[in-house]
């Protein structure tokens, strides 16, 4: 009896699958990935799928969902989906920021979540952070409900306070900024990547200064994308401590493209402006500005009326500013 009730269920979640439009293979894949599902009746898993779709999750996304973690399905909805989902309500501000959790990391949904989260609150609001703050982080990266405080959490944040940034909260400063370094291995790669910028002539100073301002750097690899960047711009001609200058003032332009986006701002300043390269260490936000939108318009507005600036007073402020500091009213009409 207990078989033939397991094979019916079975055989109607291959319906149900079938009606979702998944194919053979992505069923057979959910069957091995959970094996639950083959005693889940039909009307659960269509019950959760419809209060996923309810609380805001595009239906076109909920078969990418279910894949990710099919045992989404075989959850109850009362005990368990629910609870954990008015409990990721508490946490945010904006309608959507739930379901934009969920898709983005479905497993949060069987993850103990009220018993992970205040644990969790307690550690970063020791950091100094916020619990507004923590909220949005959570949200944004819902995967740091699934990392071990005592085995990753407290890890990487030692690893930021050996950089020297265990004062003045700069820990959590960092962490707010970047929730996604807290996914990241040290030993694999930031501890890989703050060598590296040792190795170029940052200071403990600088290095610091980066961190806070753009840690992002911090999770990149340094193979694939610094050390080419980095010989780039050592063929563009610029020296040691200048390239200092260059990462400390505006640190993505180590993980830019160099084609789509550093090539094109070279050529643009040297070829187009007539100016010489080493403008870009006074103003290294130079390589922030948008090429189509920012810096080819503003240079042909001035050039057009003989005016010369240096490159920050050109860029390094808003459209309103700029037509105002250089007397072009007119100009800010006729663009309008």
């Amino acid at each position: 009896m207990e078989i033939t009730s397991s094979h019916n269920s079975c055989s109607s979640m291959m319906w149900f699958f079938k009606d979702k439009g998944f194919d053979d293979n992505s069923v057979q894949g959910i069957f091995r990935r959970c094996k639950r599902l083959q005693d889940v009746h039909q009307e659960r898993a269509s019950e959760n799928w419809e209060y996923l779709r309810s609380i805001g999750i595009e239906e076109r996304k909920l078969p990418s969902i279910v894949s990710k973690c099919p045992k989404i399905l075989a959850l109850d909805l009362y005990d368990k989906i629910m609870p954990t989902v008015e409990c990721l309500r508490t946490l945010g501000t904006k309608p959507r920021e739930v379901a934009t959790a969920i898709a983005k990391f479905p497993h949060i949904l069987s993850n103990s979540v009220e018993e992970k989260l205040c644990p969790l609150l307690a550690f970063f609001q020791a950091l100094g952070i916020p619990e507004k703050h923590i909220g949005k982080m959570i949200l944004l990266n819902p995967r740091l409900i699934s990392y071990s405080i005592e085995t990753k959490l407290t890890e990487i944040v030692n690893f930021l306070a050996s950089l020297g940034l265990n004062r003045d909260g700069m820990i959590g400063k960092v962490i707010v900024k970047d929730p996604y370094i807290m996914g990241y291995s040290v030993e694999k790669r930031l501890r890989p990547t703050s060598q590296f910028l040792k190795s170029i002539g940052l200071s403990e100073q600088d290095l610091q200064a980066v961190a806070v301002n753009f840690p992002a750097i911090l999770s990149r690899d340094v193979n694939k994308l610094l050390v080419p960047n980095y010989a780039y711009l050592k063929r563009r001609g610029f020296q040691e401590r200048q390239l200092v200058a260059l990462v400390v003032g505006f640190p993505p332009i180590l993980i830019k493209s160099i084609q789509n986006s550093l090539e094109p701002r070279f050529k643009f300043l040297m070829d187009v402006m007539g100016r010489q390269v080493d403008e870009v260490i006074d103003y290294p936000c130079f390589f922030h500005h948008g090429l189509k939108r920012r810096i080819e318009p503003r240079y042909k507005l001035l050039k057009e009326r003989n005016l010369n600036c240096s490159l920050s007073e050109m860029l390094d402020c808003n459209k309103k500013k700029f037509f105002l500091k250089f007397g072009l009213l007119e100009g800010q009409a006729l663009s309008n």
